[in-house]
């Protein structure tokens, strides 16, 4: 009983956490936003960095299940579902299955770039299939928004950045893999991809890994499971 005292008071005091995630940082250009409407990433741009939780991802982690999925919590067994990813990123669940290309050569990574970006691409000097967030970050907010090419390559570079820092985070937040350009071609067919399941499956993952006695820190996508906490 005082589990479930306790429990509520927590849900009372964080009540507001979601709504206030997403509340619009900033006033994006009216063209932007209607693009990033037609991708479906709208509502994720709009989720903001939570940080801090550690006690609480610690707490996830050591009640997380591997073999069936679940957190098993005294009051019984919980689970983030994909209507929960739709709810809370606002991404498809139900569309087409994503898949990505395994291509590590120079070639690749220049072509899929100029397609992207417009331009040949800052690589990681150690590995050449990682593309630098930096520079990725300063071609976006370099557009001048004045053609709708150029609007497109916001959202492209704008959405790159989410699925390497967002939807499937690792440990390095300076770099992505370039394995992510070719998603981002057919711009049209952005919002078609089941982007929700995909990310729920990665944040499976990532708790599997978590769970392991040698894992030090987790990755994946943790905004998500912050808010669904």
């Amino acid at each position: 009983m005082m589990y479930i005292v306790k429990l509520i008071k927590n849900i009372n005091a964080n009540r507001n956490l979601l709504p206030l995630k997403l509340d619009q940082p900033e006033t994006w250009h009216p063209a932007i936003d209607q693009a990033l409407q037609t991708t479906r990433f709208y509502q994720l741009s709009k989720v903001e960095v939570i940080r801090g939780h550690f006690a609480l991802l610690y707490a996830l982690v050591e009640r997380w299940r591997p073999e069936t999925h679940m957190f098993v919590m005294p009051v019984g067994e919980v689970i983030v579902t994909m209507e929960d990813v739709l709810h809370i990123f606002g991404l498809p669940i139900d569309k087409e299955v994503v898949s990505d290309w395994i291509d590590s050569s120079h070639d690749f990574l220049v072509t899929q770039s100029f397609a992207i970006f417009g331009s040949e691409p800052q690589a990681n000097s150690s590995s050449k299939s990682y593309i630098n967030l930096s520079w990725v970050r300063h071609i976006r907010d370099t557009q001048s928004l004045d053609t709708w090419e150029s609007v497109i390559r916001y959202v492209r570079c704008h959405i790159f950045c989410l699925l390497s820092t967002t939807l499937f985070a690792d440990k390095s937040m300076a770099y992505a893999h370039a394995k992510y350009l070719p998603l981002l071609q057919n711009f049209d067919q952005i919002g078609n991809n089941s982007w929700g399941s995909i990310c729920l499956a990665h944040l499976y993952r990532s708790l599997c890994r978590a769970s392991w006695y040698d894992c030090k820190e987790m990755d994946g996508p943790l905004n998500l499971l912050f808010a669904w906490a």
